[in-house]
């Protein structure tokens, strides 16, 4: 684990690349739904795709509360690319780490840490959501490999991916027991994507649908033994959450730091609009709540640096964060009135990304049942 003051210098540095080298570009990139390719050269070369990974495998060796700091950090500026610093140690890399033998970790898991190249994680499906239980991908044995059949779909980076990361049954009538976790190079015959264009929110990630169509796969594309499906995705899925949770509290305080800016700035009748105990009170109300959602997500982390799956901690950072994240940034554009509609200011844009964030990752809707259960029927 690093020293406060290690992780302060790293928190740092992150908030200078994001104030100083993406800021003046996130309109631009946004509008044309696409990632720069040098912006994420950048990041790899200060090595920010690293994570938790370890540093054997090419990865920072970060504990989750700096790996949680930092991505809030890119985040007050820009989220999507939270997205991408999250990956290896979330969604894309943890089964991996968990899962993958020597030969998947080296041809897969330290390229992605080091930031040479992506990957994507298809879990979602049309018909289940993110159940994975219930998911209608199948898959055969073909003598000692396997074929797949079947679709994904709101699967991120699947422009910029080298493999995926997916999930298929063997038989449906088996539930959790039957899926198996693959992973799959982006240009094996029978898979293709059709990204979806024009998203409200979370515009520059490419998002859309894996088509899975007779892809025959050796044995070396199983990840774990089968059955280890379910295990795989709820663990990766966890520390997406954690993402999420992070990602949402940059968001969030982006929005409030143009807000004290904006209200001091604007005057109207000749009284700046930070002069109405109105305004104050809103903005009040938003800094209680993303400090309350920040001191979620250290929880969180906390946890998982102790060694823990934070299953409920997961839940709870992820579903209060993204509403804390939606309700200040209407109160962002309610304070800075019709130009919080202009594409001058960025309050606008974080207005659409805060709705998405309490879809991803499961509803939110999801998140308080998953809460519930934990006190109801708690697990020994």
């Amino acid at each position: 684990m690093l020293s406060a003051t290690e992780t302060a210098d790293l928190v740092a540095m992150v908030t200078s690349f994001a104030q100083d080298v993406v800021a003046p570009r996130v309109a631009e990139y946004d509008a044309a739904e696409h990632l720069p390719k040098d912006l994420l050269e950048q990041m790899r070369d200060l090595g920010l795709f690293g994570g938790t990974v370890p540093e054997d495998l090419g990865g920072a060796g970060l504990d989750h509360v700096t790996y949680a700091a930092i991505i809030e950090a890119m985040s007050t500026v820009d989220h999507c690319l939270g997205v991408l610093m999250s990956m290896p140690s979330a969604l894309v890399g943890s089964g991996l780490l968990a899962y993958g033998t020597p030969e998947q970790q080296k041809t897969w898991l330290a390229p992605l840490a080091a930031g040479e190249i992506f990957g994507a994680a298809g879990v979602t499906e049309p018909q289940s959501g993110s159940n994975v239980a219930a998911m209608e991908t199948t898959y055969r044995r073909d003598g000692e490999g396997f074929v797949i059949n079947g679709a994904k779909t709101w699967i991120t980076n699947i422009d910029i991916a080298s493999f995926v990361i997916t999930f298929a049954t063997s038989d449906r009538s088996l539930g959790r027991k039957g899926v198996s976790a693959f992973v799959i190079p982006i240009d094996t015959p029978g898979l293709t994507t059709a990204p979806f264009k024009n998203k409200l929110g979370f515009r520059p990630l490419c998002s859309g649908e894996v088509s899975l169509n007779e892809v025959r796969l050796g044995p070396e594309a199983l990840l774990g033994t089968e059955g280890d499906g379910y295990r795989i995705a709820m663990g990766a899925v966890e520390r997406g959450r954690l993402s999420v949770a992070s990602r949402a509290v940059g968001l969030a305080q982006g929005c409030l730091d143009d807000c004290v800016r904006y209200a001091q700035e604007r005057v109207i009748g000749g009284t700046a609009i930070a002069d109405h105990q109105m305004t104050q009170a809103k903005l009040a109300q938003m800094a209680v709540e993303i400090h309350a959602a920040r001191l979620l997500v250290r929880d969180c982390a906390r946890a998982m640096d102790g060694g823990s799956r934070a299953r409920t901690e997961a839940s709870m950072a992820k579903m209060y964060a993204a509403d804390v994240a939606q309700r200040v940034a209407t109160e962002a554009v309610q304070i800075h009135g019709a130009y919080g509609v202009s594409p001058e200011f960025r309050v606008g844009r974080a207005y659409r990304d805060a709705k998405v964030f309490q879809l991803v990752e499961g509803t939110n809707e999801i998140h308080r049942l998953l809460i519930a259960r934990s006190l109801l029927h708690p697990r020994r």
